[in-house]
């Protein structure tokens, strides 16, 4: 392989993997908000003990997929100056702030709202606390966009000039409402509500198969989570639809090639392609019966459909594996598209580094990538009653007065002693 293939290679299957973490969180994180929302509004003491012991539960598994999910993130920037220095060199005064804004949001801004979530449980009275969730959920979505920002730059460059070999930034407005941006925004939007919502479904319809009790506690996240299934999963159609007049007027390359044989990586496309057309109709179809099912709880008592709805739960990481790939692959040759070819982009790296550094940086992202599902798997079998997050007894001054939970407004878990203001 040469230099490019392998620096490629390095950044096509870490991204690609990076990416299974960030739809999880992106899909996760606003279900997370909607069941602590309802959990912190329900006065009936023992219901709303139940909605946090849920709340606590997906809010473990997405804090699980955060936090290993993070650390691939570190990676990713380097290698725009380890592999890709023409990149930075061409298009740095351009997508730079962007990356830099990005960079605040998912690694200060994001993570101190999580933090303060985390450990705030017990300690912050409900409406504060809820809206720290929801303030993850916003910082979520405000660092996707801004990364779609510099994305969309290189699929669709607006609103530059250049000159000595350098794009310079003249049209500010125009980078922030780069079509190619904000139409993937929606797509990646609502492709991440459907992985958050299979995953919630699928996990919810296994757990409601053991006993009663389990029943009584996953019944409302199952019914959230094929409803954000269903709704997110049929739209995502329509605006993966609505791309294809922009490629039209900016790749029409990438179009041809769908048609066209000839070249490896024609076929790559349609294999692309075809993976997320057909696995987001039949997502969307399954969850759609799902929804009518729900019915009288017949979605439960069909044991086989319930036992699907966990099957289903790689779906939409594969889907989104594929559309990533038509998106990045169909720009070939180019880097910035019309702009910067790839092999002009590439760093003065030997093949031997090269090869050294894909070797390491993809051995090291499946191992966080079998460690993550190894521990999601883990903690969602044991299920609400061996959740850890909000388990922390209060501090001495964080209880309310006479040192008691049950103290007027306030409320205790049944099995954690943690004060609810």
């Amino acid at each position: 392989m040469s230099a490019a293939d392998l620096a490629r290679l390095q950044f096509a299957a870490t991204t690609g993997i990076h990416w299974l973490f960030v739809i999880l969180t992106m899909g996760l994180v606003p279900l997370v908000a909607i069941l602590h929302t309802r959990a912190a509004f329900t006065r009936d003491p023992a219901e709303r003990a139940a909605r946090e012991r849920m709340t606590r539960f997906w809010g473990q598994l997405y804090v699980i997929n955060y936090a290993v999910g993070i650390v691939t993130g570190l990676v990713m920037e380097f290698q725009f100056g380890l592999s890709w220095s023409g990149l930075s060199k061409f298009a740095g005064n351009v997508f730079g702030a962007p990356l830099a804004l990005e960079t605040l949001i998912a690694f200060f801004a994001e993570s101190t709202f999580l933090g303060m979530w985390i450990f705030g449980w017990g300690r912050l009275r409900r409406g504060v606390h809820v809206t720290l969730i929801w303030l993850v959920a916003l910082t979520a979505y405000a660092s996707a966009y801004w990364i779609l920002v510099a994305n969309g730059f290189m699929q669709h460059p607006v609103g530059y000039e250049v000159r000595d070999g350098q794009a310079y930034l003249t049209d500010f407005g125009a980078l922030l409402t780069n079509p190619s941006a904000l139409l993937a925004l929606a797509h990646v939007t609502l492709a991440a509500l459907t992985t958050g919502g299979v995953f919630v479904a699928g996990i919810s319809a296994v757990h409601c198969l053991r006993g009663a009790k389990e029943r009584d506690l996953f019944r409302g996240s199952l019914r959230l989570g094929v409803w954000v299934a269903t709704l997110a999963s049929f739209f995502v159609i329509i605006v993966g639809d609505l791309q294809f007049p922009l490629l039209d007027r900016t790749q029409p390359r990438k179009l041809a090639a769908l048609e066209d044989g000839g070249a490896p990586w024609h076929l790559w496309l349609r294999i692309s392609m075809d993976t997320m057309t057909i696995i987001g109709n039949t997502v969307s179809t399954i969850t759609l019966v799902a929804v009518l099912l729900l019915w009288k709880d017949w979605l439960v008592r069909w044991r086989p459909l319930a036992y699907l709805m966990a099957a289903m739960i790689p779906f939409p990481f594969i889907a989104s594996a594929g559309g990533w790939a038509f998106r990045e692959v169909g720009r070939q040759p180019w880097l910035v598209y019309g702009e910067l070819r790839v092999d002009d982009a590439l760093s003065p790296v030997g093949t031997a580094s090269l090869a050294v550094s894909c070797a390491l940086f993809i051995a090291l992202f499946v191992a966080l990538a079998a460690v993550n599902w190894t521990l999601l798997v883990r903690f969602a079998r044991r299920g609400p009653e061996a959740t850890q997050l909000g388990a922390t007894e209060p501090l001495p001054d964080d209880l309310p007065e006479g040192g008691s939970g049950d103290a007027p407004g306030g409320g205790t878990d049944e099995k954690h002693p943690v004060p609810v203001f």
